[in-house]
C-alpha cells in the first residue's frame, strides 16, 4: 500500500525547479553499504545470533543540510513538527515554498503508530523523510509507549519492583542483571517502528534513487530518525531525541569497519539538537518519582549517536529543567526563531561528540538465559500483542 502511494506522490510533483538561498546544505562523507537488501539480512542475523557478519562499504560524499544555519534548523524542525499534523490543521508549520506539499505517511490507518510525511523537492534532488514522535493521548499512543520503553530503558521499562505490572519483554534475570540476546530478539518484531521504518526507506530509495534522502524527527521520531539514518547512511536530525546508541547495539545494526574498530560514533551521519531545560535527552526525566515514569514511560538512556548541538537554555537564558520545554514548538518558538549568539559569531552552537557518555551504568547485562530455552515466563508482564491491542 505505501509503495502505490510513493508512486502517486511521484507523479504529483511539480515538474518546475525552485530555489530559495535562505535554505542551505552541505557536503559531507557518509559511509554506506553497497547492498540495502543485505543490510537487513545481516542486521536481523547479527540481533539474533550476535555474530558479526561482514558487508562492503563505499565513503561517500552526499549533499546534507547545512546544521550551522540558524534557518536551515528551525526548516527541518517544522518538518519534524508537522509530522504530528496534517496539512491545515492547527498545528501544521508553514515551510519555505522551496518544498512541494507534504505526502502524508501512515495516516490512513488510524491505529498504525509510524506516521510522518514526504517533503520533496520540485527537481527531486532532496527527499526528506520526517517521522512522527510520540503522542500522549491518541490513537497511536500505546504503540509509541511500547516503542520507547523498548528502546529507551534498560531492561525491558523495568525501573523498579513497582513497574512489575509495565514492563515490556521478559528479559530481566534477576539482581539488576538482564540478557542481551532477549533485548535483542524483542526489538526485531516486524511490528515496531524501526522496522516498518526500513521498508519505507526501500521504498524511497526505489523510487527516489538519484536523490539526496534526509530523515528528521522529534523525540522518538528523532531516534528512529538517527537509526535509520546510520542504517543506510543517509543525513539525519534528530531533535530532542532520547538517547538512541544503546538501541543500535541491541538492533545490531551493521556499522563499517571505522566505527566498529574505533568505537567512533560521532562517525554516523546523524545530529542531534537539544538544549539543556529538557530532561528527555539528557536521560534526566527517570526514577519512580519522576513524570515520565509517572506516566508510563522508562526514558532512561542519554547516549546518542553523532554529534550533538547543544542550546544551555538554562545556563545561558535561566531556564528551570522542566519536561514541559520538550514539545518542537517549544525548540522553535523560544530558541531556533530568537537571534541569540550561543557561541562567538554563531547563532548555532557548534556540533559536538558527547564525551565520557555511558548508560545504565547500574545494569549488567549478559547471556543469562541457557539459548535452548525461551526466557522464565512471567504472568505478570505484558506480551507485545497485549500492549497494541
Amino acid at each position: 500500500m505505501r509503495s502505490l502511494l510513493f508512486i502517486s506522490l511521484l507523479l504529483s510533483l511539480h515538474s518546475t525547479f525552485a530555489t530559495n538561498e535562505a535554505f542551505k546544505t552541505r557536503s559531507i562523507d557518509v559511509w554506506r553499504a553497497r547492498n540495502y537488501t543485505a543490510v537487513n539480512e545481516v542486521r536481523t542475523v547479527s540481533a539474533i545470533q550476535q555474530k558479526c557478519h561482514g558487508l562492503q562499504w563505499d565513503r561517500l560524499a552526499v549533499l546534507a543540510p547545512d546544521i550551522t544555519d540558524q534557518y536551515t534548523l528551525g526548516q527541518l524542525a517544522r518538518m519534524a513538527a508537522n509530522a504530528y499534523a496534517l496539512p491545515g490543521a492547527p498545528n501544521w508549520w508553514d515551510l519555505d515554498p522551496v518544498w512541494t506539499p507534504s505526502f502524508p505517511i501512515g495516516w490512513e490507518n488510524p491505529i498504525d503508530g509510524f506516521r510522518g510525511h514526504v517533503f520533496v523537492h520540485p527537481d527531486n534532488s532532496t527527499v526528506v523523510l520526517s517521522i512522527k514522535g510520540t503522542t500522549l493521548n491518541g490513537p497511536t499512543s500505546k504503540a509509541d509507549k511500547l516503542n520507547d520503553n523498548l528502546m529507551f530503558s534498560c531492561c525491558c521499562a523495568r525501573v523498579d519492583v513497582t513497574w512489575i505490572f509495565r514492563t515490556v519483554c521478559d528479559c530481566y534475570a534477576k539482581h539488576s542483571r538482564c540478557d542481551n540476546t532477549c533485548l535483542s530478539e524483542s526489538l526485531v518484531r516486524e511490528s515496531l517502528f524501526y522496522n516498518i521504518g526500513v521498508d519505507l526507506i526501500n521504498n524511497i530509495t526505489t523510487l527516489f534513487p538519484t536523490s539526496d534522502i534526509w530523515l528528521v524527527g522529534h523525540s522518538l521520531g528523532g531516534a528512529l530518525a538517527s537509526l535509520l539514518g546510520t542504517t543506510y547512511g543517509l543525513p539525519a536530525v534528530a531533535f530532542e531525541s532520547p538517547g538512541e546508541l544503546l538501541a543500535s547495539t541491541r538492533l545490531g545494526i551493521p556499522i563499517p569497519p571505522e566505527i566498529a574498530i574505533t568505537g567512533n560514533y560521532t562517525l554516523a551521519p546523524v545530529t542531534h539538537v537539544y538544549h539543556t531545560a529538557d530532561p528527555i535527552p539528557q536521560g534526566r526525566c527517570t526514577g519512580r518519582a519522576s513524570p515520565c515514569a509517572q506516566a508510563g514511560y522508562a526514558l532512561e538512556t542519554r547516549c546518542h549517536l553523532g554529534t550533538s548541538i547543544v542550546y544551555d537554555t538554562v545556563g545561558r537564558l535561566k531556564w528551570s529543567v522542566d519536561i514541559r520545554t520538550h514539545p518542537v514548538k517549544e525548540l522553535i518558538n523560544r530558541i531556533l526563531d530568537q537571534d541569540i549568539w550561543w557561541e562567538f559569531g554563531r547563532h548555532v552552537p557548534r556540533a559536538r561528540a558527547e564525551e565520557d557518555c555511558v548508560d545504565c551504568p547500574t545494569w549488567e547485562f549478559g547471556e543469562y538465559f541457557p539459548p535452548s530455552e525461551d526466557p522464565p515466563a512471567d504472568n505478570t508482564t505484558f506480551v507485545v500483542q497485549d500492549i497494541l491491542a
